[in-house]
């Protein structure tokens, strides 16, 4: 735990409140600052788009990006080839190497233009469902283009507004105390925005849940599709009156019909799903007719076979991403380590914009506290861990965890016994946890390893399907 996590461990719960306001007043000119509002309006003029504009466009931006990397990114200047070079300088993406996670783990400065002036970067850490931290780097100004887009393409969608009430479940650790008897969230009154703690969410905590969402009087729902999936179940099974709704806008997770049923029926109102990355080299969304629409503006999306060759429609590749949002840290054909497909068939809604059929991958277990409690993406517990390489959570019982750990230099007992920190934070401080240093982490069949893996028999009220979905955007900022 930091010593700024520790300081407001520390508050009164009030006080508490108060920090997250104050956090909130600095988050909100940061997203919605100067710059936002023409965003908005060019994410709604290029909606309109033909197929052919949408290429048109996509092929202007792409060569200003790649000219733009050859000559003031250098990771770009250092790596690629002369003929690599001359392709990217003539906009020929199909010609550049794709880009491994490795190299921007290891040197995410390397990443950075070299032209940026006095422009302030901010960094954001994902833990990666993979089990492998990044760290993406980000302008003012691409935070701003970033928000604008999920306003428009999303949550506009949605029939919502960031303008409006909404409860978030995020990774933040709102509440510290991993016994509380409550509140389970805090408030953001600049934004009027409830935080609400995936950590302490079971059956007889549910309708404290949705006491905060009455109290402060909440339009609609983001964040972890998981939590709000088992939020729902509660709800029903307590029969739990939720306040009116308009929407809920699910990250993180794969929302699987099951999820969608339960979670219509308890909110009693329209779900839609998101699917992006924490590095925001893709951008993907859904519409009123139910197809996960891609934003042509928000990168280039391929799908490609083994061999490197693009998929057809209805034929599961490896998704690679050319992000566009992300100015400041450009990632070029960007390997996500997801599976997925196209569909070529038209949409009701009348948008050009490309759909993927379905997303596959990034499969991860739910951990299970003693009490109860189920908690998705808990690999959260190895964000800004600066010595974890690799990193995979095994629940072998109720209170017994054990952490592998493929540790880079400078890893010692220190690390280690922040880990066991985390842990116990979420899960309780009983929990025995183990943390073993580890050569590497076994990977499954398609090459990829199991981020968190739970050996504990889940209750029955929680349907096995949940567990079965991909990951969509881990942000933890919204």
């Amino acid at each position: 735990m930091g010593r700024l996590d520790a300081c407001y461990a520390a508050l009164p719960v009030w006080a508490q409140h108060g920090t997250v306001s104050a956090y909130g007043a600095y988050w909100h000119w940061l997203r919605f600052g100067p710059g936002y509002a023409t965003f908005v309006h060019d994410y709604e003029r290029r909606a309109a788009f033909t197929a052919a504009e949408w290429i048109a466009w996509q092929t202007d931006r792409l060569a200003h990006l790649l000219r733009g990397a050859a000559a003031h990114v250098p990771y770009y200047r250092r790596t690629w080839s002369a003929s690599e070079k001359a392709a990217a300088t003539a906009g020929s993406l199909q010609d550049l190497p794709l880009l491994e996670k490795n190299p921007i783990r290891a040197e995410p400065g390397a990443f950075l233009r070299d032209d940026l002036g006095s422009a302030r970067i901010h960094t954001f850490h994902t833990s990666g469902s993979t089990g492998t931290p990044i760290a993406s780097l980000w302008t003012t100004r691409d935070l701003r283009r970033s928000m604008a887009l999920r306003e428009v393409r999303s949550v506009r969608w949605a029939g919502a507004s960031f303008a409006q009430p909404r409860a978030t479940f995020s990774g933040r650790m709102i509440e510290p105390d991993p016994d509380s008897v409550g509140p389970f969230y805090r408030y953001n009154v600049v934004e009027r925005q409830v935080y609400l703690s995936p950590f302490h969410l079971r059956p007889e905590t549910a309708s404290r849940y949705v006491e905060a969402l009455a109290k402060h009087r909440i339009e609609w729902l983001t964040g972890y599709a998981f939590s709000y999936a088992l939020l729902a179940q509660f709800v029903l099974d307590r029969r739990l009156d939720v306040p009116p709704l308009k929407a809920v806008v699910t990250t993180s997770e794969k929302v699987t019909p099951e999820m969608r049923r339960v979670m219509e029926a308890a909110y009693r109102c329209p779900v839609f799903e998101e699917y992006s990355t924490v590095e925001n080299a893709l951008f993907a969304s859904e519409c009123r007719s139910g197809r996960l629409h891609v934003s042509p503006d928000a990168g280039i999306v391929e799908i490609l076979r083994p061999d490197g060759t693009p998929c057809d429609a209805g034929e599961i590749g490896e998704v690679v991403a050319t992000g566009f949002i992300r100015e400041a840290q450009p990632f070029i054909r960007f390997r996500l380590g997801d599976l997925a497909c196209w569909d070529d068939a038209p949409c009701k809604c009348g948008s050009t914009m490309p759909v993927i059929k379905e997303v596959v991958g990034r499969v991860e277990d739910a951990v299970v506290g003693a009490d109860g409690r189920e908690m998705v993406r808990f690999h959260g517990v190895f964000v800004a861990q600066p010595h974890v390489v690799e990193a995979q959570v095994i629940q072998e019982a109720l209170t017994r965890i054990r952490v592998k750990v493929v540790p880079s230099a400078g890893f010692g007992g220190d690390d280690a016994d922040d880990i066991v920190r985390r842990v116990r934070q979420r899960l309780g401080r009983e929990t025995d946890v183990t943390v073993e240093p580890v050569a590497s982490i076994p990977r499954t069949a398609a090459g990829k390893f199991r981020a968190v893996i739970s050996h504990v028999e889940r209750r029955a009220g929680v349907r096995a399907g949940w567990s079965t979905g991909v990951a969509a955007r881990p942000d933890g900022r919204i």
